[in-house]
């Protein structure tokens, strides 16, 4: 089981925006920073999920998903990530080539990262 995962921003400021943002309606947020430069983990309670470092190369885009408990959630998290600046890869809605019960939403964010939130559960 993976723990956490950390990446780089090559605009720091904008990426802490976007992802705390649109991972807000999932339950995550930022639990812990470290020193100046060293960047911030957004997670729940105090786990970090993603670690967010900043950096002077452009980093290759990732594909982010994280499960949502609900539907809703799935919904709630692309009008989130919407407003906070990214673009839309994928509006919320099944994708039954993956299973029967897989809701998803997808949007790119900064550095070109498709960040998805899934909800695995029937409705």
């Amino acid at each position: 089981m993976i723990d956490h995962m950390g990446f780089g921003a090559s605009d720091y400021d904008a990426s802490m925006k976007f992802f705390t943002a649109a991972l807000a309606p999932l339950g995550y947020k930022v639990v812990m920073e470290g020193p100046p430069g060293a960047g911030a983990g957004i997670g729940t309670a105090h786990a970090p999920v993603l670690w967010i470092h900043p950096t002077q190369a452009t980093p290759a885009p990732l594909h982010i998903a994280l499960r949502a408990e609900t539907r809703a959630e799935v919904d709630a998290f692309h009008r989130a990530a919407l407003a906070a600046g990214g673009q839309d890869n994928g509006a919320p809605g099944l994708r039954p080539h993956y299973h029967p019960d897989y809701y998803g939403a997808f949007v790119i964010g900064p550095d070109g990262h498709n960040v998805e939130a899934v909800c695995h559960k029937p409705a």
